[in-house]
């Protein structure tokens, strides 16, 4: 059972999340989340000590979150195709949150920022590319997919596609982007799938 002060920082981190998915991580700091909180700032620097913590910490809870949401509900899925079009499902809904996907946000944000921060969320990124690769490559040994899928690149590509959106649905503001992305996910689908085999004549 989670201790008090484990459940208070939880709960900071949570609202910290929501902010950061809205202004940046960058743009978090102890004393724009203590206005958000309602906490002090020396109570937030008792959790965190420093903004470089508080953003890793943020990260981790957006790792944290993304698994949750995304990831363990689209498990119950049939393994398969069925499980990698959970997977998509629910990362297209992640995505269209207040502030949208907050991986992509933070990949520009921290690209050039070494540290912790940037470190946990390369590990959150890499986390899941191999989780859409591995689901890819059950589809390929329950038979749906073909058997010289390779499962890498399609994750590589589907992780392209979902890109995609974030810059055509929230930058440009397309009202067809959604559209667009599942007709090109669907392409892909069709890229990997078996040949249906004809009955001989």
């Amino acid at each position: 059972m989670a201790t008090k002060g484990e459940e208070t920082r939880q709960a900071i981190l949570g609202r910290a999340f929501e902010l950061a998915n809205v202004i940046g991580v960058s743009g978090l700091s102890i004393g724009r989340l203590a206005e958000a909180t309602g906490l002090s700032k020396s109570g937030l620097f008792a959790h965190f000590g420093s903004k470089e913590a508080l953003e890793t910490a943020v990260v981790e809870e957006a790792a944290r979150q993304f698994v949750a949401d995304v990831l363990v509900p689209s498990l119950k899925a049939p393994r398969g195709e069925p499980r990698v079009r959970a997977l998509f499902e629910a990362w297209l809904a992640w995505g269209q949150r207040p502030g949208g996907c907050f991986f992509v946000g933070a990949s520009a944000e921290l690209d050039d920022r070494p540290g912790p921060a940037r470190d946990a969320l390369a590990r959150a990124i890499h986390d899941w590319v191999d989780q859409l690769a591995k689901a890819i490559a059950i589809g390929v040994r329950e038979g749906h997919f073909r058997s010289d899928t390779d499962s890498d690149q399609a994750a590589f590509e589907l992780y392209g596609i979902v890109l995609g959106c974030q810059t055509f649905l929230r930058f440009l503001r397309e009202p067809i982007a959604l559209a667009r992305t599942r007709a090109a996910f669907e392409r892909l689908l069709l890229s990997l799938r078996k040949p249906k085999s004809h009955p001989k004549e």
